[in-house]
């Protein structure tokens, strides 16, 4: 008779201590206290999920109430051991927190607690994802974790240990589950393989490894997914990657350096690529946060090869893309594609996110973050080291640029600037001494408003330094917001502090707002040099 068909991870779930592989320090603790009859009457056991909690909290009911342990182990064989491994025990009773939350759940298990075994030595209960409990069944529960019969021992799983009430972990033996390194799964992998009569290729075998991402469980039902799909078939790498809709290395390169180059249109179009092909964007952006992780470990780590998993034909080009962008930029990148993953679990509309994602690593011009100010800096030091320079149009000046906009420094006379049509130019003269300080403090404002912190940042975006008088510097504002904020006398008097104690410099703030159609064209000059440019005797400007 056909019993149905058992789903691997059911199949090859670890029947003995033996069995479990990535979790040694937990199993030989257990094994240990079980040996020296030193068992707790309560376990907490943390960890992300298929990391092996129920497997090795169910061995370990079977393993003290075994009637011939072997070494710390059960045996599988004893009566006792068998009908704890069908379910069919009276001794040991599964339940799922997540469905049987309340506090009358609770209060049935208080209620059986009083009655000892009917076989074996202990009652064990083992409650899953615990965390699900609500305040009352806590409380409820709470009373019999800390006074329990002899016979009793409480297991708790559960993924979140950080939602479980301090009073409760505080009465518990507490075990840290690790997620399993890729090379562990990729043998047992292999193993089941082996047995089921699989045949894969080793490239897929390493795939999968790591696209369980350190549970057991996920690469055993990825391999089961793969085998359906593509039955009685060798199963090859390429084959995983259509199925789970992942994406091939070389595509990470040519997307990673689409937007080192700012290739926005590029980026998009191998976009739509992947998802005529059906690749699975969240995934994609996943694989892709890792690559880029890569990228930056090649770059900043010391032998770095040891913490990269791939072939060398894929690490030779990992090298080769990290030489063509600085750790900043990649943090950036990183940073971007990880606010991305956490929207697109939720979201209907998974492509237009990533292709707004791939807009903002191509433009960084379109984000007010410091990283991305950094990679704009970047930029522009690239292009005057090239000898290319272009002036910020007049009529763009009231326009936010970044989280920190520098004062706009006029041209020095004689300086060539592009502009569509030449137009008359105010020149103003300044005695020296007014000269000097406006020169210093406009070359410095960037600086300065970057480290005065946000006490004065959001509201001196879009302000302009002009003379007016000795000593004295006038804060021109071209929202009106902002001016009401930086017209503080607080404020004002803070950023002369600042500039006496940072440049010694004892210099007046004022401050005034931009009046409309007003523009920034003037040039000012010595008086001297204006003497002798019109060849007439001037009197300075005044305030």
């Amino acid at each position: 008779m056909n019993k149905g068909y058992t789903a691997l991870y059911r199949k090859w779930r670890p029947a003995g201590f033996e069995d479990v592989k990535g979790q040694d320090h937990i199993v030989q603790t257990l094994k240990n206290q079980i040996l020296s009859g030193r068992i707790g009457h309560a376990y907490l056991f943390c960890g992300t999920r298929g990391t092996g909690k129920t497997s090795i909290a169910k061995i370990f009911a079977k393993a003290v109430n075994c009637e011939h342990p072997l070494e710390g182990s059960p045996c599988n064989v004893c009566p006792t051991c068998r009908s704890i491994g069908e379910g069919s025990s009276m001794n040991v009773v599964e339940i799922d927190a997540a469905s049987n939350n309340g506090v009358e759940n609770i209060r049935d298990i208080r209620d059986q607690v009083q009655y000892p075994p009917t076989d074996g030595n202990y009652r064990v209960y083992i409650i899953d994802e615990v965390h699900m409990l609500s305040i009352g069944a806590f409380n409820a529960l709470l009373k019999t974790l800390e006074e329990p019969p002899a016979y009793v021992i409480f297991i708790l799983a559960t993924t979140e240990a950080h939602k479980i009430p301090v009073t409760i972990l505080s009465r518990c033996q507490r075990y840290d589950f690790k997620r399993i390194p890729a090379e562990t799964i990729a043998d047992r992998l292999r193993e089941v393989a082996a047995a089921e009569a699989i045949e894969i290729e080793e490239k897929a075998v390493l795939y999968l490894a790591k696209a369980a991402d350190g549970a057991f469980r996920d690469a055993l039902s990825l391999l089961d997914q793969c085998v359906a799909f593509h039955f009685g078939e060798k199963l090859t790498y390429d084959y995983v990657l259509d199925i789970l809709g992942a994406v091939d290395q070389t595509i990470f390169s040519r997307m990673f350096n689409g937007i080192v180059e700012k290739r926005t249109k590029e980026c998009i179009l191998l976009l739509e690529e992947m998802v005529i092909q059906g690749r699975e964007l969240g995934q994609f952006v996943t694989d892709f946060i890792w690559y880029l992780r890569n990228l930056l470990l090649i770059q900043t780590a010391e032998d770095a090869e040891g913490l990269v998993d791939m072939s060398e034909d894929n690490l030779r080009q990992l090298k080769e893309d990290g030489k063509r962008s600085d750790g900043n930029t990649l943090i950036r990148y990183i940073r971007v594609l990880s606010e991305l993953s956490n929207q697109l679990r939720y979201a209907s509309q998974k492509r237009i996110l990533v292709e707004i994602a791939l807009i903002k690593l191509t433009k960084p011009a379109m984000e007010v973050n410091i990283d991305s100010l950094l990679e704009r800096i970047c930029i522009l030091e690239e292009k005057l080291e090239g000898g290319v320079v272009s002036a910020i149009p007049a009529g763009r000046m009231n326009q936010p640029q970044a989280d920190v906009v520098p004062a706009v420094v006029s041209p020095l006379p004689g300086a060539e600037v592009a502009s569509p049509a030449p137009k008359a130019v105010h020149q103003v003269a300044l005695p020296p001494a007014q000269l000097e300080d406006l020169h210093f403090i406009r070359n410095e404002w960037g600086n300065i408003v970057r480290q005065m912190g946000m006490s004065i940042r959001p509201s001196f975006r879009d302000t302009v330094v002009e003379p007016s008088g000795d000593h004295c510097l006038c804060i021109v504002f071209g929202d009106s917001a902002n001016y009401a904020i930086g017209n503080r006398p607080s404020v004002l008097g803070e950023l002369e502090r600042f500039v006496e104690e940072k440049y010694g410099k004892s210099i007046y703030f004022k401050t005034r707002q931009r009046m409309g159609g007003e523009n920034y064209d003037t040039i000012y000059i010595s008086d001297e040099e204006f003497k002798e440019k019109i060849q007439i005797e001037i009197s300075p400007e005044e305030d």
